[in-house]
């Protein structure tokens, strides 16, 4: 649980920052990219923040909730930055949030299936 909380406060202090604070502007897109790898490593800890017996058996409901938590916080994010000057809300990002946290749902349906 811990980790998850890191990877929050994480994100909650990098969207409270100004506009003009981080430059990404160096690459088209790159944006993009961190929000899939910072909601990617979100999911990881999702994941990890199922207790064990939840993980080892139903599969598609910790998928479920790590989809629906990282949604939601990439949502709650969003609405958090539109009160932060130089920032705007922006539904690319939540896209890239949530399919960050799909590619690793499905690496870790992955390792499972090789696994078992």
């Amino acid at each position: 649980m811990v980790p998850m909380i890191m990877v929050m406060g994480t994100i909650f202090f990098l969207s409270h920052q100004q506009g003009d604070t981080i430059d990404l502007s160096v690459l088209p897109g790159i944006d993009k990219v961190a929000h899939l790898l910072i909601y990617g490593t979100l999911a990881a800890t999702v994941i990890v923040a199922h207790k064990p017996v939840l993980r080892s058996g139903s599969s598609l409901r910790v998928v479920l909730n790590t989809l629906v938590v990282c949604l939601l916080y990439g949502l709650s994010d969003e609405f958090h930055q539109s009160f932060i000057p130089g920032r705007y809300v922006s539904a690319g990002d939540v896209v890239a949030d949530v399919i960050g946290a799909v590619l690793v749902c499905g690496l870790w349906l992955f390792i499972r299936w090789r696994t078992a």
